[in-house]
């Protein structure tokens, strides 16, 4: 890649994506990373590489993801994207593995929906899916079972979404070094890659006896 007259190799482009996407480090902190390893990048050529990277490894994490167990819990956080807050779709299953996650504008049915459809597309559907009390959220799921012909059953218990909120933290973490997302798209890309890293560390990758960097960039690949 030729970023600035410079051509980077392949094995550089993903190690700064992988600093970026897995510890809580600004952009510029990434650059100083790179630059004590005798590499001089600028912080903004790290970002266009993570934007370009991270879709990419969401969509090829599919594959080889562990399946999930058939009971979920479903919940939602804040982002702030450009002043304005966004939602953050995401669900665990009971022990802790990531089913899915999706960043929307507005917290409604629609939203959740559309999530609990590409939860349940990209993994299997689940016997209980373990929500808070939220109205859009049990209608999201009401409105599926409906469509479906299906009986995912819905259970409104709120110690049992302690798991999806405290894995909410990691995500925030990562992210809080930075400025803040400029735009939306921005922002999607750049959670999908911090999600699949989350994954790669909670060992939801087959073939778990390889590191998470080999594992990143065999998803890189």
């Amino acid at each position: 890649m030729n970023t600035k007259g410079h051509c980077y190799p392949r094995s550089i482009i993903l190690q700064a994506v992988y600093f970026k996407l897995r510890f809580a480090l600004s952009y510029r902190d990434v650059k100083e990373i790179m630059k004590m390893r005798g590499v001089h990048v600028d912080h903004a050529a790290i970002q266009r590489w993570v934007y370009k990277f991270s879709p990419l490894m969401e969509m090829q994490m599919k594959k080889p993801k562990v399946q999930v167990s058939g009971r979920w819990r479903m919940d939602q956080t804040y982002i702030k994207i450009k002043g304005q807050w966004c939602y953050l779709y995401r669900a665990v299953d009971r022990s802790g593995n990531t089913v899915d996650f999706l960043l929307t504008k507005r917290r409604q049915r629609m939203s959740a929906q559309s999530f609990v459809i590409k939860a349940i597309s990209n993994n299997c559907r689940p016997r209980v899916i373990s929500i808070d009390k939220s109205g859009s959220n049990t209608a999201a799921v009401k409105v599926y079972n409906k469509r479906s012909f299906s009986k995912i059953k819905i259970r409104q218990c709120r110690y049992l979404n302690n798991i999806v909120g405290q894995d909410h933290r990691f995500i925030k973490r990562r992210i809080q070094r930075g400025l803040g997302f400029k735009n939306f798209e921005s922002a999607r890309r750049t959670l999908s890659g911090i999600e699949v890293v989350h994954m790669l560390r909670k060992n939801q990758m087959i073939r778990p006896e390889i590191s998470m960097f080999k594992s990143f960039w065999k998803l890189a690949s």
